[in-house]
């Protein structure tokens, strides 16, 4: 018989249990940050009309949008009639979770509070390349905040995801830094260089990627989008000549850009975010970059990104984004929003072990089976601690005391419960310790609250 192909497809992964405790270890922090600073949840439908997603992610954005075929007699009536890949789809995977918020604003503004504060953890998906740290599936963390223009949000939205990374032990200025820019200026910093007005947006994409390609990529790039060779140069010297400091790069640009009132506009609110989050937790964390420009259109605002020291990639990012929510409602209603990104964090929480020993849903204590004689009392015995709150595995079969100590030591099990005839019979429990050693046995009454007061004091999260 031939063998089946079992792994999953590319960009796509499994979960074994480990995975998973880190997942949920990662998101319960979030939710509890997020929660603190007054977000509430939401979510929305894996899948959108095509309708809803096009459009609104830029021009590489779009390319990365899975479709999903129409169905049935519709499919094939598009098959039929020169089929390309928007006429025989309908539907697409969710690119993100902003757009699917803004639909929701759209079509539930009148059951929402004046200033909605939300968050969202769940998988989205891309038709990218796979590579270490980038999957075609994977999770978002966003927190955004609608309905106000206030730089307050940027702060809060900025705040909230600060704390969830020192939360999760990334602490010290250095662990991760916060970059900010402002579309705004990037706007005034090509028309200063004299980039003409319909190649804006185009001249952002190449910018986009100076992480990836460097000055001579980016170069090549605005040469190859048709950029006139004398702005392209200027943008570039411009862009190698930003000084360092936050106050110093947000006072060279308000002299730079004196000359342009959209990129005078920019500084200053970006200056008024700054200012903010210096008041709270972000503050050690912030670089103000010029030239961060993240690829996604909607962003009308102060944009921003984190960067893992030394890592390349991005950990998260978001920004203002005013006009998105208009595009469903014809109304313009104001938002702002910040993302992690759950892979990312985990992939360098793992490298960096930075995880507990032990994860807070993993198993306390294991019940072993004697024979078949103690089958029932060991039973019993489980039942009755998982009553009082303990999280109990119980031995299936009459192996050794080894085999069963081996298998609690496989599933980091600390405490190993022994009944046997004697113990029964004095009415005691036998409770070895895997990790010293040591077997003490505890009177049949006090077994649950002595396994209790050990594991609480051991486990994370207490």
């Amino acid at each position: 018989m031939a063998k089946t192909n079992t792994e999953p497809l590319s960009g796509m992964r499994d979960f074994l249990p480990l995975d998973v405790l880190r997942r949920d270890y990662v998101i319960d922090v979030v939710k509890r940050v997020y929660q603190r600073y007054g977000f509430e949840p939401l979510e929305t439908p894996t899948m959108e009309r095509l309708s809803t997603l096009l459009g609104k992610y830029g021009e590489e954005g779009d390319q990365l949008i899975f479709r999903v075929l129409k169905r049935g007699e519709k499919l094939a009536r598009a098959l039929a009639d020169s089929p390309t890949e928007n006429s025989i789809s309908d539907a697409g995977l969710r690119y993100d979770l902003t757009v699917p918020l803004a639909r929701v604003v759209a079509e539930y503004r009148s059951k929402l509070p004046r200033y909605f504060k939300r968050y969202q953890i769940q998988p989205v998906y891309r038709a990218d390349r796979p590579a270490k740290g980038r999957y075609r599936e994977f999770y978002q963390c966003d927190v955004d905040i609608v309905g106000t223009t206030s730089p307050t949000a940027e702060a809060e939205v900025l705040a909230a995801g600060a704390e969830v990374l020192q939360e999760l032990g990334f602490r010290g200025a250095e662990s991760f830094h916060i970059r900010l820019n402002h579309r705004m200026i990037l706007r005034g910093l090509m028309e200063i260089a004299g980039v003409p007005p319909a190649l804006e947006s185009s001249a952002l994409v190449a910018i986009d990627k100076l992480d990836k390609v460097g000055m001579e990529g980016v170069r090549e790039e605005l040469d190859e989008r048709s950029v006139p060779a004398q702005a392209a140069q200027k943008l570039l010297e411009t862009m190698a000549s930003a000084p360092a400091g936050v106050d110093e790069v947000l006072d060279w640009l308000q002299t730079l850009l004196q000359p342009s009132d959209v990129g005078s506009r920019g500084v200053s609110e970006l200056k008024a975010v700054v200012a903010l989050c210096k008041v709270g937790p972000a503050a050690e964390h912030l670089r103000v970059d010029p030239y961060l420009a993240r690829g996604l259109s909607y962003y009308t605002g102060p944009i921003f990104e984190i960067e893992f020291p030394g890592l390349s990639g991005s950990g998260g990012g978001g920004g203002r984004y005013d006009d998105l929510i208009g595009m469903f409602c014809g109304q313009s209603i104001p938002a702002c929003g910040f993302s992690l990104g759950l892979e990312r964090i985990i992939l360098i929480m793992e490298e960096r072990g930075m995880f507990p020993a032990r994860l807070s849903t993993q198993p306390q204590a294991l019940v072993t089976l004697f024979d078949e004689s103690t089958v029932a009392a060991s039973l019993a015995l489980a039942h009755r601690l998982r009553k009082a709150g303990l999280r109990v595995d119980l031995y299936p079969e009459n192996d050794r005391y080894g085999k069963q100590f081996k298998y609690a030591e496989e599933r980091g099990i600390r405490y190993a419960v022994l009944l046997s005839p004697r113990e029964l019979e004095a009415g005691v429990v036998a409770i070895k310790d895997l990790i010293s050693g040591e077997q003490v046995e505890i009177p049949d009454a006090e077994v649950a609250e002595w396994l209790r007061a050990r594991v609480e004091s051991s486990d994370p999260r207490r």
